[in-house]
């Protein structure tokens, strides 16, 4: 199958102006209401997150994340009718590896444009969102940083047992972590 990137500057190809601004128009409302459903998850995991470290630490943490990080994603996902993801290369739970051609493609691309902050596809009936995760708190580099020097060798240890094969460490601060990958069915 071929899928073709949309962004917001070049929209869809219309054959009439009236066409392309509706279509330029949905774009953008499917790539904001993504967005917004993004920023929500992330907060959403974050706060769990921070409750969690605050609650037992780091070591606290991993377990907090082994047995409720997906969990929460797919509520997150009932509540506003929607797949919601998280995707990356380096995966700590097997259920967040690339799993396409496509979602390998675009990890690719967010790799290497820095300036990359947000993508739409368009594939059979539905909207692919894609937004960057990057490692923007110092907390983030106790689980996620230099296992040598970031990450308290319980932590590490609690890490390698609940994830024995963890591929999430090695990230300095702002790194590409993954991407938020929102599905949105079309409506005809």
């Amino acid at each position: 199958m071929n899928f073709k990137i949309l962004t917001l500057l070049l929209g869809l190809t219309a054959t009439s102006c009236q066409q392309t601004t509706h279509n330029e128009r949905e774009i953008a409302d499917l790539k904001n209401q993504a967005d917004s459903i993004a920023t929500v998850s992330q907060m959403v995991l974050l706060q769990n997150v921070a409750t969690a470290i605050q609650k037992g630490g780091t070591e606290y943490a991993v377990d907090f994340c082994h047995v409720k990080a997906i969990p929460i994603t797919d509520s997150l996902s009932k509540e506003v009718r929607m797949s919601i993801q998280r995707i990356t290369d380096k995966n700590r739970n097997p259920k967040n590896n690339l799993k396409t051609k496509t979602d390998r493609s675009i990890f690719d691309e967010f790799k290497r444009k820095q300036e990359l902050s947000d993508t739409l596809l368009t594939q059979n009936e539905q909207y692919v969102y894609y937004k960057r995760i990057n490692l923007a708190m110092p907390i983030c580099m106790k689980c996620h940083g230099n296992p040598t020097t970031d990450i308290e060798e319980k932590t590490l240890q609690k890490i390698n047992t609940s994830y024995p094969n963890d591929k999430a460490v090695g990230y300095k601060l702002n790194d590409l972590r993954g991407l938020w990958k929102i599905k949105i069915d079309k409506i005809n």
